[in-house]
């Protein structure tokens, strides 16, 4: 099964660069959509359907914190699963975007065997070793 995935972070670079780690990785993408903040995310999610949302923290608009709690609030968009990737590493603000709705954390720099272990994870796949 291939995953529509939502990308959010305000750097293109960054976008680009989870964009390739997701599909060295081997995981299933069958689409991928892009915002630079929460704000144009919510828009875009408006728009299309996502099977999995991952957020930066630190973004101007609006940042991942408001985006987590406006998705957890929202009735039709609550089910869709928020996995956090941020440079910031404390335990209180991993504890604090999980309280808020995330359903994970990945804290930059990442593997690539990690990103896909807690995409895999929040989405509830099991994927066959070869």
């Amino acid at each position: 099964m291939a995953f529509r995935v939502l990308i959010v972070d305000d750097s293109p670079a960054m976008r680009s660069f989870v964009k390739r780690v997701l599909e060295l990785s081997g995981f299933e993408m069958g689409a991928c959509l892009e915002a630079g903040n929460g704000s144009e995310a919510l828009d875009l999610l408006n728009q299309e359907w996502v099977d999995v949302i991952l957020t930066d923290i630190n973004m101007p608009v609006m940042n991942g914190e408001e985006f987590v709690q406006q998705v957890s609030q929202n009735e039709s968009l609550r089910n869709v699963p928020i996995l956090v990737v941020s440079t910031d590493r404390t335990e209180d603000r991993v504890r604090q975007m999980m309280a808020l709705g995330a359903k994970g954390y990945v804290k930059k720099p990442f593997q690539p065997e990690e990103l896909r272990e807690k995409l895999e994870q929040v989405l509830g796949v099991a994927y066959a070793t070869n």
